[in-house]
C-alpha cells in the first residue's frame, strides 16, 4: 500500500503572554517586546495537522477526516479556543506559551489519539499571517 499524507485545518482564537517570572519587566520587554504585555494579547491561529499512513483498500482513506477533526477538536480546540493559554490550559501549565512550544504540545496531544498504523507527520501553527512554526516530531536519535 502507498503511504499518503492527509491534512486537516482548524482555526481558533487564543490569548497569551510571553514572559519569564524570574526576569524583570524590563528584560521581558527587551526580549519579548509587545508579546510581553502584562494584559496579554491574542491571535487568530490556523492549525494544520498532517498524518500519514497506508491507504486502506476498503475505504480509500488513510484516516477518516471526521476522526482527524474529532481528535483536533477534542484534544486541542475545545481546550484553547477563546482561552488564555497561560492561565486556562492545563496541558500548557509550566510551559512558555511560545508558538514553538504550543506546536510541540499540540503534536503530543493529537499523536496519542491516532489509530494504529497512522502516524503524525507535521503540525503547522500559524500565529499571524507573517509568523508560523512547523513541527515534524521528535528528532531521531
Amino acid at each position: 500500500m502507498p503511504t499518503v499524507r492527509v491534512t486537516r485545518r482548524a482555526h481558533f482564537c487564543s490569548a497569551h503572554r510571553l514572559f519569564r517570572d524570574d526576569w524583570s519587566d524590563e528584560q521581558n520587554r527587551e526580549v519579548f517586546g509587545d508579546c510581553s504585555n502584562p494584559n496579554w494579547h491574542g491571535h487568530n491561529y490556523v492549525l494544520d495537522v498532517t498524518v500519514e499512513g497506508p491507504v486502506d483498500p476498503e475505504t480509500g482513506f488513510v484516516m477518516d477526516l471526521k476522526q482527524i477533526k474529532r481528535a483536533i477538536n477534542e484534544r486541542v480546540i475545545d481546550d484553547v479556543d477563546h482561552r488564555n493559554l497561560n492561565l486556562e490550559v492545563p496541558w500548557l501549565e509550566g510551559t512558555m506559551a511560545s508558538t514553538e512550544n504550543f506546536a510541540v504540545a499540540i503534536w503530543d496531544r493529537i499523536a496519542s489519539a491516532l489509530p494504529e498504523g497512522v502516524r503524525m507527520h507535521r503540525v503547522y501553527l500559524q500565529e499571524t499571517p507573517n509568523n508560523s512554526v512547523e513541527y515534524m516530531g521528535p528528532a531521531a536519535g
